[in-house]
């Protein structure tokens, strides 16, 4: 556990729910100053009163979407002063919209995935390097997905945005090197969060996905980001895939 003079800066995006809030729930008992940013600038807020009821740390909020440009900018610009001085990025923000096959799909879906989980990402990711460049030192955690590595029916573009997550690590780790910033991409497989409603746009259909068996919770995944990030500093994971027992690959499900 870090000391009170030893207190480290950690910026995670989309903790507003699912992994990124387990995330800073985790990362705050250890100590973090957490800035957290999010769509839903009120659930946000619940989550840094129930934080701070635990532990004694630092929490600045951001309310923007990581779909504009522009509102990242804004975010950068207003918040320099902190995220000058930090330690960890977390590329959490992402999601995955419908399950039509490609020639039947919504272009709008399309929009929407690549601009939050690529484009978000990159612009967030730019901004900050130079400061973890300067600082001397960091780490930057990218939320992947085993569809980052497998493609599935009906998730071509959700995969493709995913597949850009990983080349994006590894040519950021590329260009980092001799800089003393780690890069790890996180790879999960069946999560249950709000994820499958938001694809499936139904509790019905999204319950349906985790039925009969066993996944990963936001919990799980949060905890393996604070592996990661714990360990020493001439380690570096930089891909780590977690699949739930009851899944052995995308579409191999055992189901009670």
């Amino acid at each position: 556990m870090m000391g009170p003079m030893e207190k480290k800066w950690a910026l995670i995006t989309g903790a507003s729910s699912g992994i990124g809030a387990a995330t800073a729930e985790k990362l705050a008992a250890a100590g973090y100053n957490l800035v957290l940013t999010a769509r839903r600038l009120q659930r946000l807020e619940t989550l840094k009163k129930n934080l701070q009821e635990r532990a004694k740390v630092e929490i600045i909020l951001a309310g923007f979407d990581m779909r504009q440009p522009k509102e990242i900018q804004n975010f950068l610009r207003d918040q320099a002063s902190t995220l000058k001085n930090l330690d960890v990025l977390v590329n959490n923000a992402g999601l995955a919209k419908g399950i039509e096959k490609f020639q039947e799909a919504n272009l709008e879906d399309w929009d929407m995935m690549l601009e939050t989980n690529v484009r978000g990402l990159l612009y967030m990711t730019r901004g900050i390097v130079p400061w973890m460049i300067e600082r001397g030192g960091g780490h930057i955690v990218n939320m992947g997905s085993v569809a980052g590595r497998w493609v599935y029916p009906g998730g071509s573009v959700y995969c493709a945005s995913k597949f850009a997550v990983r080349a994006i690590s590894e040519g950021l780790r590329q260009d980092l090197v001799g800089k003393n910033i780690r890069v790890s991409n996180i790879e999960p497989g069946m999560v249950d969060t709000e994820f499958s409603l938001v694809r499936m746009g139904s509790q019905q259909k999204a319950d349906a996905v985790y039925a009969g068996m066993k996944p990963l919770t936001a919990e799980d995944i949060a905890e393996t980001i604070s592996w990661v990030l714990s360990r020493p500093a001439h380690i570096n994971v930089q891909e780590l895939v977690v699949y739930p027992t009851a899944q052995a690959h995308i579409g191999l499900v055992h189901r009670n």
